[in-house]
């Protein structure tokens, strides 16, 4: 049996970063890159017209930050969320919305293949 690809989106105001976790992810087999953002309305904007599997969001954007795009798609269209961020302070937040997985920058390729992992289980 074959898995369908993962369709991942992902949304970071920082181009290296958002540039690294996109060269990551094109790394793991199976998963698909939808859309790459740079800010919070414009990941809004792709969750509504792509429906990916899982959002990989930055949490501090300007504008609407990763917290204000989960509160900003409507249910049904909300993927998985993964949030990705260089503080630890909001995982309890993070988590209060249900997010799959907290990544800290710079991601770790064996933290991010968890996460993957993580969201996989949770789809089937």
């Amino acid at each position: 049996m074959t898995l369908a690809p993962l369709r991942v989106m992902l949304a970071d105001d920082e181009r290296p970063a958002r540039s690294y976790l996109a060269a990551l992810l094109r790394a793991i087999p199976n998963v698909v890159i939808v859309g790459e953002v740079a800010n919070g309305t414009e990941a809004v904007q792709v969750i509504e017209a792509e429906s990916p599997d899982v959002a990989f969001l930055d949490l501090q954007m300007p504008e609407v930050d990763g917290l204000g795009v989960v509160r900003l798609v409507r249910k049904p269209r909300l993927p998985l969320i993964v949030f990705v961020t260089a503080y630890d302070a909001y995982a309890l937040k993070a988590f209060e919305v249900h997010a799959v997985d907290y990544l800290l920058k710079p991601v770790e390729e064996s933290r991010l293949r968890e996460a993957i992992r993580r969201a996989q289980d949770r789809l089937e």
